[in-house]
């Protein structure tokens, strides 16, 4: 069974040699590549959000196999849902969802349902695929849908996904699609989002979500993004960067309103 794209010629190009110019153009960063447990990517536009992406994924060494994690935009389905479809389209082809690894962490973890309404229109985990296929033509995928859950939840599941990551045996890399602030002007989202970033870049995941709720900040993958610190917590990381941070008022010179984008790696 096959997962066709939603979201193609609407986020991102649907012309296969356009796309993988733009996203190699983007991707393209000087020095090293380094091995990572984890990255948060946004999932707006690539207009808007492309660039973000594109320095964190030219920034890092692939595996084989991604864990993506995103917040489930449109209610669908189960409160954790995980594809189990057999392949995923793009533009550029057919990505498998890796069954060995899926199996575990249904195992696993008792939040997690095979479901694929979920992932039918939702984009979040979609937009990363593009450019994982760049960087590795050989990667398989793991996508996880995820909705509003509390903080104990989250943790669960971070752990749960670290067992099975270790029981896989193979190196995978954990992506948290998440935008920041949505349609605050940008002074507010820049402030509101520099408090999320603080807690993340310290490797903590419940200061995180507390500050996330008490300060109403809007970010859509604090989910994903708790549950990604969390599992690269109990697989071992010890550093987290922050690539690089941007909003769409860059972009469209509108800064009443804008969506805040941050790049960053966990090693």
């Amino acid at each position: 069974m096959t997962r066709k794209p939603a979201v193609a010629g609407q986020f991102y190009t649907s012309d296969a040699l356009r796309l993988r110019a733009q996203i190699e153009t983007l991707s393209r960063v000087n020095g090293p590549k380094k091995k990572v447990k984890g990255i948060i990517s946004p999932h707006a536009g690539y207009v808007y959000s492309g660039a973000v992406s594109g320095e964190v994924y030219g920034r890092i060494e692939i595996p084989a196999t991604a864990l993506i994690l995103g917040p489930n935009h449109h209610g669908f389905g189960p409160l954790a849902a995980v594809s189990r479809k057999e392949e995923w389209m793009t533009p550029l082809g057919s990505v498998p969802v890796n069954a060995r690894l899926a199996e575990r962490v249904l195992r696993n973890s008792p939040l997690l349902k095979e479901d694929m309404a979920a992932h039918q229109y939702e984009h979040s985990i979609e937009v990363q695929v593009p450019f994982l296929q760049v960087a590795r033509p050989d990667i398989s995928i793991v996508p996880i849908c995820l909705g509003m859950m509390d903080f104990e939840s989250c943790r669960n599941l971070g752990i749960s996904l670290a067992k099975s990551i270790r029981e896989y045996g193979e190196e995978v890399l954990i992506v948290a699609s998440s935008d920041m602030s949505h349609y605050e002007p940008d002074e507010v989202a820049r402030q509101k989002d520099e408090m999320a970033l603080r807690e993340i870049v310290a490797l903590n995941p419940a200061g995180l979500y507390s500050v996330v709720v008490s300060r109403d900040i809007t970010m859509c993958g604090v989910i994903p993004t708790a549950v990604m610190l969390t599992a690269a917590l109990e697989l071992g990381a010890t550093k987290c960067e922050l690539i690089r941070y941007a909003t769409s008022g860059e972009v469209s010179g509108d800064y009443r309103q804008v969506v805040g984008y941050a790049g960053v790696t966990v090693e």
